[in-house]
């Protein structure tokens, strides 16, 4: 599975690129026809200190899943998308 990263108006650090890797990697076990998941980050313009918005794409054959959280940091956020993520892909597999 290919994974692309894309920061808008930042550059994500080593450990927060591991940490995504790590995650997404995981999906491949609740389903295998996945075939891209791309990563968007971005720091909403808000006074909010709820404001790094992950937004997941998971590229799968006939459908995508797309999932966007906001949180006060983007590990959180990319937690809270991978696991949304992979409620979908489970509830997707079953109906196959």
């Amino acid at each position: 599975m290919k994974i692309t990263v894309q920061a808008m108006g930042l550059t994500p650090h080593e450990p927060l690129e591991e940490r995504i890797e790590n995650k997404l990697n995981k999906l491949d076990t609740f389903y295998d026809k996945i075939v891209e998941c791309q990563v968007f980050l971005k720091v909403e313009n808000t006074s909010d200190k709820e404001n790094k918005t992950t937004e997941l794409i998971v590229k799968i054959p006939g459908d995508d899943i797309v999932v966007k959280k906001t949180c006060a940091s983007f590990e959180e956020s990319l937690d809270l998308c991978a696991d949304t993520a992979k409620k979908l892909l489970i509830k997707r597999k079953e109906m196959a």
